[in-house]
């Protein structure tokens, strides 16, 4: 009796010894493909190994310092020696008349910018595509994807001489309609038109690059059907152009979204000045002054950490609708 009634624990005791030399067998089979994997492309992961020893010096190893965002940071003691303060400096921060305008500008600004910038090289490709003499196509595109290779400084430049009061292009022409010369870059008003229609300029011929290269993997055969069904080249923007390179339209908008808070800092350093403040000031703008110029560099982590995990959130957010509703995203 006592022999039958070992039986099942003596088969249990066997599952479970067989269950573990069956894990151990696919352990050491995933390390061994692993290691196999490694022998056989091991010159592409010597390529490799530059960007990632980038990676971790330059981005990874300067995570270390975003400790001083919670600590009140001193240059004598450094990092290691500075005391704990918590979340003192993020509540200095949300009581910071300064940051608050910084933010609200920060939002409205990105706001405008994929309202009216995301678009253009949507746009931008779907005419490249449609037109047909090819001379005139290479040199308009050559046009549009010049400024995104000019420096920003001289892409400022450019702007304050245009918008000049005395010899600028746009005052002479308001002066062609008996109008008064306006020095646009000191009217708050004017800042966030100009500096959005700059990032426009200057960016939607090159980003449209992506789109092209989308509408160049749909299948010919898809227009092809469509003129024998009698469609008109509109129609086929709307009923197979548009829908093909919609994945790619979504992920681009992901990107987008995720990098709403970082506004093109060197533009704006360049284009604004204490009179536009108001309008013109940015997070970025507000960490630089505060953390460079002002030596409070505790403060300024802190703001730099709430502007990323900020982005993160809209990524994240952003990625999981997409997928959700359209089955497309990042990941």
């Amino acid at each position: 009796m006592s022999e039958t009634s070992d039986i099942p624990g003596q088969r249990t005791e066997t599952i479970v010894i067989e269950a573990r030399e069956a894990q151990r067998d696919r352990r050491t089979g995933r390390v061994q493909r692993i290691g196999d994997h490694l022998k056989r492309e091991w010159q592409l992961y010597v390529m490799l190994l530059p960007t990632i020893i980038w990676l971790v010096i330059f981005l990874y190893k300067p995570m270390y310092g975003l400790q001083i965002a919670f600590k009140d940071y001193s240059l004598f003691r450094g990092v290691a020696g500075s005391a704990w303060i918590g979340l003192e400096h993020f509540d200095t921060l949300f009581n910071n008349d300064q940051f608050l305008r910084a933010l609200r500008n920060t939002v409205i600004i990105s706001f405008y910018g994929l309202i009216f910038g995301f678009p253009v090289p949507i746009i931008l490709a779907v005419m490249f595509n449609e037109v047909l003499h090819q001379k005139f196509k290479k040199t308009a595109q050559t046009i549009v994807y010049l400024p995104h290779f000019i420096s920003s400084v001289i892409i400022a430049g450019i702007v304050i001489t245009a918008f000049s009061p005395s010899a600028g292009i746009v005052n002479t022409m308001l002066g062609w309609f008996g109008m008064d010369p306006v020095y646009f870059l000191t009217k708050p008003e004017w800042f966030r038109p100009i500096f959005v229609g700059t990032g426009i300029w200057q960016e939607a011929g090159f980003q449209s690059i992506v789109y092209l290269a989308a509408i160049a993997g749909i299948s010919p055969t898809l227009y092809e059907s469509a003129v024998v069904d009698g469609a008109s080249r509109w129609q086929m923007i709307w009923k197979i152009t548009l829908p093909s390179i919609l994945p790619t339209i979504i992920i681009m908008l992901i990107i987008r979204i995720g990098n709403m808070l970082e506004v093109s800092f060197e533009m704006i350093i360049l284009l604004y000045q204490p009179a536009t403040y108001e309008t013109a000031d940015v997070v970025n703008t507000f960490i630089y002054r505060q953390g460079i110029q002002g030596g409070q560099y505790d403060l300024a982590a802190a703001a730099g950490l709430f502007n990323a995990v900020v982005a993160f959130a809209l990524v994240m957010t952003a990625n999981t609708i997409s997928k959700r509703y359209s089955r497309t995203s990042l990941w």
